[in-house]
């Protein structure tokens, strides 16, 4: 055996330690509000009819939303009000054409403009894909690289630091929706990186929670009221209880603190069934609470949206990549996933 052979065994074969990153976004995120839009036209075709094929595209900027795409379905569809009810359901209420507002949420369910352009699937495609062929016999309408893969390091087998960044984001927007933290808006992002022991066997053991960054959008500090935030223009109806102001930054991060990441590391239970809280130091975590400060203008306004930007935040029964689009507002034809979906079905 020669000496280089030997020294990759060896190196191979040690532990070592290493960093891991996760980021998420919440359903206010830009972009993913175009995933949520595109979806919630995927959903409206197959309701109606299940053989529709669909390939629905979102951009958002500003009071803006626009789906293009092509479809062939039966269904009988009002984008405009899909597209509206959408919006509505993720929280944005208002929009203010001035970057300096505080009322101005970044979008506007009753007021935005929706444009739709959208035509059939191209026949070509239907016939490479569909047309005249058995339902065992139908294709995938691109190609695309797909992978996937399980790990036991949580008990629903995704890594730590994917799970940990997308309940950071799932709790943001609970605590937003049931009242808990009502001064919080739609749009937010999360990431998540951990210090890893790499065993010589080749698997992982998290050894402490290394950073973790939580920027979210929230009205303005010390003056919104609960009454003019949360006015029933959203889903959540009207507040109608004592007014309540929004506090201050500080201790709005550290109500984030307790009420988020407190609250989820509680919930994650790690593979030597100990509580995610385990390998969690405030002290020695780097912990970033809107390190950039307010964040209050958000959404659209505050960035476009694009479908597929967010794709491996998704992803979760199988990642990869579709050539030239995203998996959100895609019949199951677009492209064939299930190879990578198997991969952590048979674990």
């Amino acid at each position: 055996m020669s000496a280089a052979v030997a020294k990759k065994q060896r190196v191979a074969a040690e532990e070592r330690v290493f960093l891991f990153s996760s980021e998420s976004v919440n359903e206010g995120h830009p972009d993913k509000v175009a995933d949520q839009v595109s979806d919630a036209v995927l959903d409206a075709c197959l309701t109606a009819d299940p053989y529709s094929k669909v390939a629905c595209e979102t951009a958002t900027k500003d009071n803006m939303v626009m789906v293009f795409g092509e479809i062939t379905t039966k269904a009988n569809l009002d984008y405009d009000a899909i597209v509206r009810n959408e919006v509505k359901k993720i929280g944005f209420d208002s929009f203010v054409d001035d970057l300096g507002s505080v009322d101005s949420k970044g979008l506007s369910c009753d007021s935005c403009e929706v444009l739709v352009r959208i035509n059939k699937q191209s026949p070509d495609i239907a016939g490479g894909v569909h047309v005249g062929k058995s339902d065992l016999d139908v294709g995938a309408g691109d190609q695309g690289i797909m992978f996937g893969y399980a790990s036991d390091e949580t008990e629903n087998c995704m890594p730590l630091t994917h799970l940990m960044a997308t309940r950071l984001g799932k709790v943001l927007t609970e605590v937003r929706k049931d009242g808990s933290l009502w001064w919080l808006r739609p749009d937010g992002k999360t990431q998540v990186t951990i210090e890893y022991l790499q065993h010589s066997d080749g698997s992982v053991t998290p050894k402490m929670i290394h950073t973790v960054v939580i920027s979210t959008q929230h009205a303005e500090p010390l003056k919104a009221k609960r009454t003019e935030e949360q006015n029933g223009k959203d889903f959540r109806g009207a507040y109608k209880g004592p007014e309540q102001v929004a506090p201050s930054m500080a201790d709005m991060n550290e109500a984030i603190h307790e009420h988020v990441v407190l609250a989820t590391l509680k919930s994650i239970t790690l593979k030597n069934g100990k509580p995610a809280t385990s390998i969690y130091d405030r002290k020695t975590c780097n912990l970033h609470i809107n390190p950039s400060g307010k964040f209050i203008i958000g959404g659209p306004q505050g960035d476009a949206g694009l479908t597929g930007r967010k794709i491996i935040i998704d992803t979760y029964g199988g990642w990869g990549a579709h050539g030239g689009g995203a998996f959100s507002g895609k019949d199951p034809t677009k492209v064939d996933r299930s190879a990578a979906y198997a991969c952590r079905w048979s674990r």
